[in-house]
């Protein structure tokens, strides 16, 4: 109110107005078409048609591209890009013995092929839909829906095309004759968090749920904030809030009241909680074992080994009883939706609408009298009559961010009028059409990242680099950064041999301080670490509990996953660095870690043994000042054991594996005090 043009404003306006007005959408709703490579001054840098797009804009900005990253470096780094995991020591061999470009792509290979690759993916895709073992609002209880996790990992493992993936979630429940994975998929509608709290009104939170699908599938799956379109117009884009509401309408179909209407069977409060409608199912790694016994039941009867096959039936009985009942998505008669005035869930005065896409964008055509999620999954991925140009962007420039640390877009889960334009807008185009062309091929996409120069520079930063371009937009070298929370986990126990390679299955509960929980209610609840092998899972396997995250998870900044999370912060704290000092897992890691170097036979030559310690955790010898400080750590808590022989026993008590009962338990205290600081050091958590 009361503002006024500045003078240059007027000015500007009027040259635009002789200039004839000329108007186009913002880039973000132009479908993405595919770019001639530009010319460039040093065509033999360029490996893919990545690189000229990159290098074009460094001989614009004067800059010039990094040499490559060391054979060690680039492969520690594409092994975590690739799996969230280091690289085995065979592979590490192999490769620095042969660090040539097919011996290369030979390795990117094995990576994408790895088992482990699913687990790296699946942890981007759980933090965008906010997948979590419990339900946050409230008691904040459990609920069944770890299968879906399962349903992830083996859907990247196998490539599944990323259109089909997403039709899978949106609407597998209305997929003719679905299976058993489409099923699982589904329950990617149950995803939201959820509440039975005593006084809830039906219709404020049929409200509530709904907001919450728009702004996860629009963020998800557009990169669009359409949320902010509940309450009036969007403010920034286009989208109105008709079109909100209409979004909306798409997912008036799924039966989850129940536990609203207090009509759920069984305990509302009980752990798990009962969100009906709910299925019993075996997950895709259940039941592909089963196959498996199937066959090995199969050959031992043709060999007539009766009594073989009998022992093998019997563990086939006992698996195939080990179903989880799990939330599902059941289609009813669409309930009605009305555009609610600045929200309002109490207003009933506002427009019936249908289900339909933002009306700039086009129409998402109806397979039957009335649109639905499968229609709304469809319209998202497909190029010519919907927008599956702008979501393969989307998608394509969060690969880019796996992959870099940031994205060609730096704002992941908007591209509109609040996001930040890419700084290689015809390189996120051409990735986009690559994308779709491929036949939405997610290993394709990420592989042709990793071949190009451009992911193969080395991360280190000149002074001119830092002066031109300090947040590296132009990409001349690659970006350091710390791992994710999960991986930060997963690395420790890697290295000291402790991790627990198994794929698939349900959340596992590593160590936590005692009484973390004392302020959870309806009901109280007391946690229960797990005990043996299950304790090491991989940290995409950790129960995620909304309300109370695992103290290690959230002090290395993950999600509590109540709402989509596209771009995890980095934060660089005391409390993290304490945490992997002293967290029950780091300590056990770092006391297995110290077991199995002293166990090697290296030598009593203590300069040895640390070298074997930078050699399993970082891929590197130490340099003389390194080794010099552990030696100086190492002999300071030799004294401090031997004078002190309790504190070496708590030591060495914390966790439930075993100590080796061999080895000195004051040396054994020392060595690991040693393997904490490895263990705790920026260059074994960072990912350069």
């Amino acid at each position: 109110v009361n503002k006024k043009l500045k003078v240059t404003e007027i000015e500007r306006l009027k040259e635009w107005i002789a200039a004839g007005a000329p108007w186009s959408p913002a880039w973000a709703y132009v479908p993405p078409k595919w770019n001639e490579s530009p010319r460039v001054q040093d065509s033999s840098w360029s490996r893919n048609w990545i690189d000229p797009f990159v290098l074009a804009r460094l001989e614009q900005e004067q800059l010039s591209p990094n040499q490559p990253a060391d054979p060690v470096t680039l492969l520690r780094r594409v092994s975590f890009d690739l799996t969230g995991l280091p690289p085995s020591p065979e592979l590490l061999s192999e490769y620095v013995a042969d660090p040539s470009d097919a011996n290369y792509e030979r390795v990117v290979d094995q990576l994408l092929a790895s088992p482990h690759f699913g687990e790296r993916m699946a942890m981007m895709w759980l933090d965008l839909v906010r997948f979590a073992d419990t339900v946050g609002y409230h008691g904040d209880q459990t609920h069944s829906i770890w299968p879906f996790r399962d349903y992830v990992i083996q859907s990247f493992n196998e490539n599944l095309p990323f259109d089909q993936f997403t039709r899978e979630q949106l609407a597998g429940d209305l997929i003719p004759q679905p299976g058993e994975d489409q099923i699982i998929a589904a329950s990617y509608n149950r995803l939201l968090q959820t509440s039975h709290e005593g006084g809830v009104q039906l219709k404020e939170y049929r409200a509530i749920y709904q907001a919450d699908r728009i702004r996860n599938v629009s963020q998800v799956w557009m990169g669009a904030t359409v949320g902010c379109a509940q309450c009036h117009d969007h403010k920034f884009d286009p989208y109105t809030s008709k079109d909100f509401y209409s979004l909306g309408a798409f997912f008036a179909d799924i039966d989850d009241e129940a536990h609203l209407l207090n009509t759920t069977s069984g305990d509302n409060n009980g752990l798990p909680t009962r969100r009906v409608p709910e299925q019993e199912v075996l997950s895709s790694f259940q039941r592909r074992q089963l196959a498996e016994l199937d066959r090995e039941i199969d050959a031992l009867k043709s060999q007539g080994k009766s009594d073989n096959a009998n022992e093998l039936l019997a563990r086939r009985e006992k698996l195939a009883a080990e179903k989880s009942l799990i939330m599902i998505s059941h289609a009813i008669e669409p309930r009605e939706v009305r555009v609610l005035a600045r929200g309002d869930w109490q207003d009933e005065t506002g427009e019936v609408v249908q289900p339909a896409v933002p009306s700039f964008l086009g129409t998402a055509k109806p397979s039957g009298d009335r649109a639905t999620r499968l229609d709304l999954a469809n319209w998202l991925t497909d190029p010519e009559q919907g927008t599956g140009g702008l979501t393969a962007r989307v998608m394509v420039n969060r690969y880019w961010a796996l992959m870099f640390g940031e994205g060609l877009a730096r704002v992941l889960d908007e591209f509109g009028g609040q996001g930040e334009a890419p700084s290689h807008p015809e390189l996120l185009d051409n990735l986009a059409v690559e994308f779709s062309r491929s036949g939405w091929d997610t290993k394709h996409v990420l592989k042709l990242i990793a071949l190009s120069n451009t992911y193969r520079q080395s991360s280190q930063v000149s002074p001119q680099q830092r002066d031109l371009d300090p947040l590296n937009r132009w990409l001349a070298h690659q970006n350091r950064f710390r791992l994710p929370a999960e991986m930060v986990r997963d690395t420790t126990l890697a290295v000291s041999g402790l991790l627990d390679r198994t794929v698939g299955g349900r959340s596992v509960r590593p160590y936590q301080p005692a009484r973390y929980y004392e302020h959870l209610n309806f009901p109280q609840r007391e946690y229960e670490p797990d005990t043996g092998s299950e304790q090491w899972r991989r940290g995409v396997y950790m129960h995620w509990q909304r309300t109370f995250l695992h103290p290690m998870l959230k002090a290395l900044d993950a999600p509590t996953r109540e709402e989509c999370t596209a771009r995890r912060p980095r934060s660089n704290t005391a409390l993290a660095a304490l945490v992997l000092l002293n967290d029950p897992s780091s300590v056990e890691a770092a006391r297995a870690l110290a077991s199995q170097i002293l166990l090697q036979k290296v030598g009593t030559d203590d300069s040895a043994r640390i070298a074997k310690f930078y050699e399993q955790t970082v891929s590197r010898l130490p340099d003389d000042h390194e080794r010099q400080v552990l030696l100086d750590l190492l002999a300071a808590s030799r004294e401090q054991y031997s004078r002190d022989t309790q504190a070496a026993t708590e030591l060495l008590a914390v966790g439930n594996s075993p100590c080796d009962k061999s080895l000195p338990p004051e040396e054994l205290a020392a060595w690991s005090t040693v393997a904490r600081v490895m263990l705790n050091m920026s260059e074994t958590t960072t990912r350069n």
